[in-house]
């Protein structure tokens, strides 16, 4: 097979033009050294593919959008040592190549790990990439540990790094975890998925006195902009905060007094730079055996049974509506 099917834009449109995701024939992925060929089951949509897809410069050739998969070795590139062909996989790829919203994908084995066994494609699918940014956000930029106390704060508790963030931070740590989220449905999920106590994000300040009167100790922030001084307001001095997004103009000043640090995270940053990427291969073999061992839960919410242009628009609809709980996944 020389070619395949795929899902691709050329440009930023609105997710109502039929354009803005449209069904494409494109030639199968040639390997690199290190890559295995992956015969695509299910991948899911993040906020990333919305934004991408939204901001995306236009393009003579088709853009292929997509990063968390889950699927079925079909080739090996040479240097490959660690995936075989026929093994069950899941990943959530690399910003600079062509993504998975394809029959075939082609990614670097080192950041690709056997998928839980336990879990069909679409409850694999959903979990990658919002699992290495919790991951990494809680035990590489905050440095937890399993003895590690205090509290911490996750805002969009009921989203994907969200959801996933919570369970990582009960099941390795010993902090105390405080969940935001403003409806009964999305309070309900955080006190699911283990938080122990739930905030109203629009009175973060009242909120987080309430429960934490001497301060907070750790921040995730996916939603940055109009907060440094609420976070400056109701965290501890010494304090961290690890953000994942990028508003511009962001002005830190209010955090010094504190002495309070802020950290970045984007689980791309490997990939990107080449920097370690079997680093992401243990992390998402180590979070395979917790789903296997039950420890860690699927976070899909939605699945939808229509791997085309048509049920990817459908999927980009939902996670733009910002009223997301978990994840929503497409499958074959």
């Amino acid at each position: 097979m020389t070619t395949m099917t795929a899902v691709a834009t050329y440009r930023a449109l609105p997710i109502d033009d039929p354009e803005a995701l449209q069904d494409v024939s494109v030639p199968v992925p040639d390997l690199g050294p290190h890559d295995v060929l992956v015969r695509v089951e299910a991948v899911s949509v993040n906020p990333v593919d919305v934004k991408r897809r939204s901001t995306l410069a236009d393009s003579q050739t088709p853009v292929i959008l997509g990063f968390d998969a889950a699927g079925v070795v079909e080739a090996v590139g040479d240097a490959v040592s660690t995936l075989a062909v026929g093994d069950e996989v899941w990943y959530a790829g690399d910003i600079s190549r062509q993504g998975t919203n394809a029959q075939f994908h082609a990614v670097d084995e080192r950041i690709a790990a056997r998928k839980p066994a336990s879990l069909s494609y679409a409850e694999a699918a959903a979990l990658p990439l919002t699992t290495i940014t919790a991951w990494e956000a809680l035990f590489e930029r905050f440095g937890l540990t399993a003895e590690s106390t205090g509290d911490l704060l996750v805002l969009g508790a009921a989203g994907g790094v969200g959801s996933v963030m919570i369970q990582l931070a009960k099941a390795r740590t010993k902090v105390r975890v405080i969940a935001t989220a403003s409806r009964d449905d999305s309070r309900q999920w955080a006190l699911q998925m283990g938080a122990d106590a739930v905030i109203d994000h629009h009175d973060l300040r009242a909120g987080a006195a309430d429960v934490a009167p001497d301060g907070i100790d750790y921040v995730f922030s996916p939603h940055s902009a109009g907060n440094v001084e609420t976070y400056a307001a109701i965290m501890r001095p010494f304090g961290h905060i690890t953000a994942i997004d990028e508003p511009p103009g962001l002005d830190l000043l209010p955090l010094k007094e504190k002495s309070i640090a802020w950290h970045w995270e984007l689980m791309f940053t490997r990939p990107l730079f080449g920097y370690d990427l079997a680093a992401q291969q243990r992390l998402l073999a180590d979070a395979a055996a917790m789903v296997d061992d039950g420890v860690l839960r699927t976070t899909v919410t939605t699945t939808i049974d229509d791997f085309s242009a048509a049920g990817l628009r459908e999927a980009h609809r939902q996670v733009e509506s910002g009223r997301m709980i978990g994840k929503v996944v497409i499958c074959r």
